[in-house]
């Protein structure tokens, strides 16, 4: 059989690989001209269609989607933007497009109607504002577009700028607001969009709030482009404000978020990084004014700020510097803001000065009590933004009153209440600056000031209507306390905690003549009136060092301890303390007086009284003392009021009224030799604790009793009779049962008052009699 041949392979010649190759280049060809005879074809459509056919078109779709009226009364007009600045890689040669439009107008809600009405007089040159039913004018607004990301239904804005903004914000006292667009009911429409940066130039703010009685308006000017921490350009930008933001705005101008607020910067290598460039320092382009009121006071403030606000970007270094004042209090402030989107990423040095710091209430929702005129300079950092604000007060110092003051603080906002934290402390504490924190009044001049008809107890209401607004812990440190004109008491500290409108000082403690005075209070404010309990105890006080003449002479008073526990229900130190039940108990041992020690220590009562009971130069040894009070609805009633010397028993019974500010006191002596007595009948105390009936001239520190009860938060006016009923011996058979009195603890309330507990100890000091 003949051989076959196998069957020839399919022909590979290089013509027929140059045929095909040949054809995928014609396709590939005509591929490409088709792509670049629609790109013109686009182009030619954007350059010349008349966009003005389209406002009608865009006017309604506007309208109908933010449910308010909207309207361009100027051109329209879209241009062609390549390549794009904000873009690297491929994507900054993709085209987009620019669409500017002039006039734009956007109405308020239907129905709404703006607080305060119609301006009284005609706005002053470059502060107009629309009137409603306008919210908004805006003479020309530029949008760069990118056209890539449409594909994916999303429209992304590179830059938005805003030439000439007039905008007028505003909300009723019901809460109702004209910047709030409801969405649409029905299916969505499945896009998405984003913005950005924000350029502004040449513009007027206002914004005014009916729930808060606010009313303000903000100038914005554009000016030459100042790097942060240099001097601000004096000359405002020659430019007309539509050329400035156009630079601001305009693709080739910059290719960063920074550089675009200058108009003369170069564009920067297209290769420089995203997060280099939002960390690069935004230069202020941005000046502004602010005028305005808050309730009746006159508010006005002025400042720098970036043109170009970056709302994509995370990190952006945005600056902003300001110096403003309402009523009293006076802020300027200077440092960036992170992410302005966000209001997160403060960092500002903050000086902070006022008549009081309960004047940041209002203007912060900060609870601080009353205070004297403050100064403080801290830095600022951390987020303001809505419902999630955690900033912090950090190294700040300053002034309160003429003392000093430095600490930290910590504000977190949250759910059911914000709550502020922190430590502070002062070297140097006067307590007249501390005065007006417990509700005494401010001194006038070189005259502390006196309550009306007289009284000398702390009569300012508590603020506790301001309490459910902010939780709260505090330690405060006083190192050292300056009283003038009296004495230097050590030391103050307290640990300050508020939570859920209840307040809670624990503890409270004073250092006051080489001893303490301690103090646990509690205010509940939930509702008025307030509750209160306090509970004190007066420690190891050394009387003589109250009074520096005396302690200059090397006398001593002896002694004192004692304790007081009161429940009460009132709105003021006064009230509390005028309503109080419960029972009070101070006893001192082993000490001097005369008459001639209680002049040097100007406690006039009390001189007449040794005076005319053991003779104008008598030095009378008295070995103990003890005041027992119960205390009613602000009654204290003395139980045993006993001081034993070695020549008699001086018994003092009668009542206090911490409401009144009443005295009525009898005191009888009862002498083993009478020969050292010049009175042999009882003598009466009565009278106020403002105008005591005893005496020429009323006591410096009985007229400052008051002021004393209040900063101890632990001793009752009454506590201005120790002198009365002061020093003796430990040991002796009277002063035993009198000093085991003295101990008994102490209880509030109705408890107290009634003294069951202490009643054995009370009648054992009762019949003790001393030895002859």
């Amino acid at each position: 059989m003949p051989a076959t041949t196998p069957a020839p392979a399919p022909s590979s010649s290089p013509a027929a690989r140059s045929g095909m190759g040949g054809r995928l280049l014609r396709g590939l060809g005509w591929a490409a001209g088709a792509v670049v005879l629609l790109g013109l074809c686009l182009a030619a459509a954007v350059a010349l269609i008349d966009w003005n056919r389209a406002k009608p078109w865009v006017n309604e779709r506007v309208s109908e989607a933010t449910g308010r009226h909207f309207a361009i009364e100027g051109d329209l007009a879209v241009h062609w933007q390549w390549p794009q600045p904000l873009d690297e890689g491929w994507q900054r040669w993709i085209p987009g497009v620019t669409v500017q439009a002039d006039r734009l107008v956007l109405g308020d809600p239907a129905a709404f109607a703006r607080p305060f009405g119609r301006p009284q007089k005609p706005a002053a040159q470059g502060w107009h504002l629309p009137e409603s039913p306008t919210m908004a004018r805006v003479d020309r607004a530029t949008a760069s577009v990118r056209l890539w990301p449409l594909l994916a239904r999303h429209l992304s804005v590179d830059t938005v700028a805003l030439t000439g903004p007039q905008v007028a914000l505003a909300r009723t006292a019901d809460g109702t607001n004209n910047w709030t667009f409801k969405r649409r009911e029905g299916p969505q429409s499945g896009w998405s969009l984003d913005v950005d940066r924000l350029v502004i130039a040449q513009g007027v703010l206002g914004y005014a709030d009916g729930a808060r009685d606010l009313d303000l308006q903000a100038r914005i000017d554009t000016t030459e482009p100042v790097a942060p921490g240099l001097p601000q350009s004096t000359a405002p930008a020659r430019a007309a404000p539509a050329a400035s933001a156009a630079r601001a705005a305009a693709p080739a101008s910059a290719a960063t978020p920074s550089s675009a607020a200058s108009a003369s910067a170069p564009a920067p290598a297209a290769s420089q990084g995203a997060a280099r460039a939002a960390s690069a320092p935004v230069p202020y382009g941005l000046r502004f004014k602010v005028r305005g009121r808050y309730a009746k006071a006159q508010v006005q403030g002025s400042g720098r700020a970036g043109q170009v606000i970056s709302l994509r970007n995370k990190v952006v270094n945005y600056p902003l510097q300001i110096n403003a004042s309402a009523a009293t209090v006076a802020l300027s402030a200077e440092g960036i803001l992170a992410n302005p989107g966000a209001l997160s990423g403060l960092d500002f040095q903050v000086r902070l000065r006022g008549g009081s710091m309960a004047d940041l209430y209002e203007l912060t929702g900060l609870v601080l009590p009353d205070t004297p005129p403050f100064d403080t300079d801290g830095r600022l950092t951390g987020s303001l933004e809505p419902e999630r604000a955690v900033w912090q007060y950090n190294g700040f110092h300053g002034k309160v009153g003429q003392s000093d003051l430095q600490g930290s603080l910590k504000y977190t906002s949250g759910k059911p209440r914000p709550r502020l934290t922190g430590t502070m402390a002062s070297n140097q504490l006067r307590l007249a600056d501390l005065g007006p924190t417990i509700g005494a009044r401010k001194p006038e001049g070189t005259r502390r000031a006196r309550a009306p008809g007289g009284k000398v107890l702390p009569d300012s209401r508590f603020a506790a209507e301001r309490w459910s607004a902010m939780d709260m812990d505090i330690v405060f440190k006083g190192r050292h306390i300056i009283r003038p004109e009296s004495l230097p008491l050590e030391d103050l500290s307290v640990h300050a905690v508020m939570e859920n409108a209840q307040l809670r000082l624990a503890p409270l403690t004073f250092g006051v003549a080489e001893g303490q005075i301690e103090s646990q209070v509690r205010i509940d404010g939930r509702a008025p009136p307030l509750k209160a309990q306090i509970h004190g105890t007066v420690q190891g006080l050394r009387l003589s060092a109250l009074f520096p003449k005396v302690e200059l002479m090397k006398k001593s008073f002896g002694r004192m301890d004692g304790a007081i526990a009161l429940e009460s229900r009132g709105n003021s130190v006064a009230g509390l303390l005028g309503q109080g039940t419960g029972e009070m108990r101070l006893y001192v041992r082993d000490g001097t007086l005369s008459k001639q020690l209680l002049d040097l220590a100007a406690l006039n009562v009390g001189s007449i009284i040794v005076g005319k009971l053991f003779g104008e130069s008598q030095e009378v040894h008295l070995r103990c003392a003890v005041a027992d009070f119960t205390v009613v609805d602000g009654l204290a009633t003395t139980r045993v009021v006993k001081m034993s010397t070695d020549d008699a028993i001086v018994e003092a019974t009668g009542t206090i009224d911490l409401g009144t500010e009443e005295m009525n006191l009898r005191i009888k002596p009862e002498s083993l030799e009478w020969k050292f007595f010049s009175l042999r009948s009882p003598l009466y105390v009565k009278g106020t604790f403002g105008d005591p009936k005893v005496g020429v001239e009323a006591g410096p520190l009985l007229l400052r009793a008051g002021a004393a009860v209040a900063a101890a938060v632990a001793a009752p006016a009454a506590l201005a009779l120790v002198p009365i009923t002061v020093p003796a011996a430990d040991d002796d058979t009277h002063c035993k049962p009198l000093l085991d009195l003295g101990k008994q603890p102490v209880k509030p309330g109705a408890q107290g008052a009634a003294g069951t507990a202490s009643q054995p100890a009370r009648q054992a000091a009762s019949k003790a009699a001393p030895a002859r």
